[in-house]
Formats: C-alpha cells, structure tokens, sequence
C-alpha cells in the first residue's frame, strides 16, 4: 500500500469548502471522484486543513492510500486532466505511512488580502475584500506585533468551533502593501475555525481607528469574541503553505 501526498491549488470561490458535505460541491469530494477515474476505485484524500465555502488555496497538502502501481505522474497530469479549471494537482510525492498530515505540521501559512481603495474592482471580487476607509497601516503593524507567542485565542474563534482547546501558537505577522493592496500573512502552528479572518477583520478596525493596537493584548488576556472585529469575509483568505519536518 502506498501513501501519496498531493499539494493542490484551488479557488474556493464555487465551493462549500474543502470537506465533503451534502449541500453542495466541495474540493474534497471533486478531487475523489477525478482519482477514481485514474484509480478506477473510490480513495478517500484527508487534507492538512478544512478551508471553509469561498476560501482559497495555493498549496494544500492532501494524502490518501492506494495499492496502484502508476507513475506518480498521473496523480498530477493525468487526476488535473478530470479536475474543473479552478482546481489543480500541482505535485505528487510517495510518503512515509505514518505521515500526518493533520497534526505533523511545523507550521502553516495563511495570505488574508485587502483592497483597499474608494471603489471596488471587479477584477478581485473573489479574491479580496474590498475596505474603502483608509488604514493606518503603521497602528495594524503595531496590533499585529502582538499576536506573537502562545495565547488564549477564544476571541478570535468562529462559532461552532470544535477545537478541544483554543490556546494556538503564532510565529509572525507580517503585513504589506503593494498599491492598492494590503495583505496580512499569519504563519502559526494551528488555527482555530475562522481565526485569521477574526484577525484580519479586527486588525481592519484597528486600522479605521475604532481601536488601539493594545486592544489585542486585552482581547488575548481577557477572551471575549464580542469584544474583537467583524469575521473578514472568506475571498480574502488564501492557505499559502503548510510546512513539515523534513523527516516526514
């Protein structure tokens, strides 16, 4: 029996999310159905992360077990080739049995992307969230400073979170802007149902002024979701990478 770990890119924009679900198509169950017309047989792909409906992905390690000998190949040209254009298989590699890939990650990346500016592009409807109101992006470097470390994130934790604890680790947050866009990329060990949205959505606040950055110190010290921003809506949010020891 063979492990295959597959990195796949999608935009999330036509999709429930990536796990299977009766109410409408998801990544997960689309990439299924392209391997079964290579394996000839239904596997199942466990993903490193659940994007939700509208989110996107550049690089999503994915794995599943198949005792076929092809090429690994045609995990990449042969699956894209049954895919719908905005999905695609970019890699193909035989992993270890014992990868995991839930729960064996150094770290993770997510890209949350703003475009801010007086009137809204078309052009990046499902790929940013268009914020017209300047933003003191020197009061959100500041804000996002403070995120580093390992803290209590419950006020930034989406409803119906099944997470057991909601203590996660932040490594950085780095934020840029190149024109009329601002992006705020979060690189962390784990994350909670909607939290870089949360993140990103009270960063946003804070760059409008309706909060000091040290309102994050107090939101991370005292935990109460009311008290943080709007959840940023999902087209803004991309899973950049997710990083594993080199042993796996």
């Amino acid at each position: 029996m063979r492990t295959i770990k597959l990195i796949i890119q999608y935009d999330g924009t036509s999709y429930c999310g990536w796990q299977e679900q009766a109410n409408g198509p998801t990544i997960q169950e689309t990439v299924e159905l392209a391997l079964s017309r290579i394996l000839g047989q239904r596997v199942r792909v466990q993903a490193a992360g659940r994007t939700d409906a509208g989110v996107h992905a550049l690089a999503m390690p994915a794995v599943f077990r198949t005792d076929s000998s092809i090429p690994l190949k045609a995990f990449v040209d042969g699956v894209n080739c049954h895919l719908p254009k905005d999905i695609a298989v970019q890699d193909a590699a035989e992993v270890p049995h014992d990868f995991r890939v839930i729960g064996g990650a150094l770290h993770k990346t997510y890209r949350y992307t703003i475009y801010n500016a007086p009137v809204r592009s078309p052009l990046q409807h499902h790929t940013a969230w268009h914020v017209r109101a300047d933003l003191n992006l020197e009061a959100m470097r500041v804000a996002a400073g403070l995120f580093a470390g390992e803290h209590d994130f419950a006020a930034f934790r989406g409803q119906n979170c099944s997470a057991v604890t909601s203590r996660r680790r932040i490594d950085g947050v780095v934020i840029d802007r190149q024109g009329p866009f601002v992006s705020i990329e979060v690189t962390g060990g784990g994350f909670l149902k909607n939290m870089v949205r949360i993140m990103a959505g009270t960063l946003v606040d804070i760059g409008k002024g309706r909060f000091k950055p040290e309102h994050i110190t107090s939101l991370l010290q005292h935990p109460d979701r009311k008290r943080a921003g709007v959840t940023a809506p999902p087209q803004g949010l991309c899973l950049v990478s997710v990083i594993y020891p080199e042993v796996q």
